[in-house]
């Protein structure tokens, strides 16, 4: 909006010229996003508080979560808030690639919301189905997936990290490709979602990782210096990216240990959901596995202990999945365990920054 409304009047006010960059409108959304949840986080946590919209412990859980029952959660509102307003602030709206990811980001949260909705009013661990859950975000991934294939700028070859000359191209498999992309991001993202901080964190490094992607693969000088797919039009997606960025920063200022709020599903699949709608417009889809390796190493450790559990008939590999649980277990503190997965992300996402070079 401002970038509609203020970059035609530079001709007049040169000043207002800088609106032309995306590079001055990305660090706008952060920015903007950030005070958003900052200024009105602590009078929407007391809504919370007063509409009885608390956290709900497993009782299987560690007893150290206990404690956490009752702390306003569904923080996911507010950052999709930030987003939302953010991107429309700063972003051209215009780009339809910048309503792909608003439109995967509030669905996915529109899913999260019942999800946590119905725990909340049923005072219980358990929301929508795992079936319906799975199938609603199926078909808001394929919509997605349909809408890029179909898009002139769009084919099904691959990008693949550290390859420069290798691009397999799956043809219309590569529809259901992007659909496990985006639905497995969403919910990698929120099994990780288990401590104070511990989510945030590493979406908040992914998507300052996407941004600089965002930028290079929309611009087509640059792009071609460092070899990687140029997508028309892509670089606005990294102003989408900062509002990411802003959002969970912000976040983080009320989440952190000990957390006065929560996201809830309505928050983590909504970033999740973004951070793998964002790989799949600008063809970095195996940098996600690089950049957001908390999520994976997350997910696997599930899958693991389940599989283990069934083939062994009840032993387990870790104390407790996912693997967060397991350092918690062992007598790591939270805050501990959290910072020294911010580390491994760090470092995680400039191993993705130096896939730039090393092709």
């Amino acid at each position: 909006m401002l970038y509609h409304l203020l970059y035609p009047l530079h001709t007049h006010f040169s000043g207002l010229n800088v609106f032309r960059y995306i590079t001055f409108r990305s660090i706008g959304s952060a920015v903007t996003a950030f005070l958003i949840m900052f200024l009105l986080g602590p009078s929407f946590i007391r809504w919370l508080k007063s509409q009885q919209i608390g956290q709900v412990v497993r009782d299987d859980g560690p007893q150290t979560h206990l404690s956490k029952q009752g702390v306003p959660t569904m923080g996911g509102m507010l950052m999709l808030a930030a987003i939302g307003s953010s991107t429309l602030l700063w972003a051209d709206l215009t780009n339809g690639l910048v309503w792909v990811c608003l439109g995967i980001t509030m669905f996915y949260g529109a899913i999260g919301s019942v999800d946590d909705w119905k725990k909340i009013k049923k005072n219980t661990s358990k929301g929508l189905s795992a079936r319906g859950k799975f199938l609603l975000q199926v078909a808001g991934a394929s919509l997605v997936g349909i809408y890029l294939f179909l898009h002139p700028v769009y084919d099904g070859n691959l990008s693949l990290p550290f390859f420069k000359s290798f691009h397999p191209d799956l043809g219309w498999w590569y529809i259901p490709f992007a659909v496990a992309v985006i639905v497995g991001a969403s919910n990698a993202v929120n099994l990780t979602d288990g401590l104070d901080g511990l989510a945030a964190g590493p979406v908040m490094i992914t998507g300052a990782v996407y941004a600089i992607f965002s930028y290079a693969a929309g611009n087509v000088i640059v792009s071609g210096y460092l070899q990687i797919p140029h997508v028309l039009g892509a670089g606005e997606v990294a102003v989408f990216c900062g509002t990411l960025v802003g959002a969970c920063l912000g976040f983080l200022w009320f989440n952190a240990y000990p957390a006065q709020i929560f996201m809830g599903d309505v928050g983590s699949l909504a970033l999740g959901g973004a951070l793998g709608a964002v790989s799949i417009i600008i063809k970095q889809e195996f940098l996600l596995a690089i950049a957001g390796g908390v999520f994976v190493m997350e997910t696997i450790s599930v899958i693991l202990q389940v599989g283990y559990f069934k083939l062994s008939k009840g032993k387990r590999i870790f104390l407790m999945a996912p693997f967060h649980h397991h350092f918690e277990k062992k007598g790591w503190a939270e805050p501990k365990v959290v910072i020294r997965f911010w580390i491994v992300s760090i470092i995680l996402g400039l191993m993705a920054l130096a896939t730039l070079k090393l092709r």
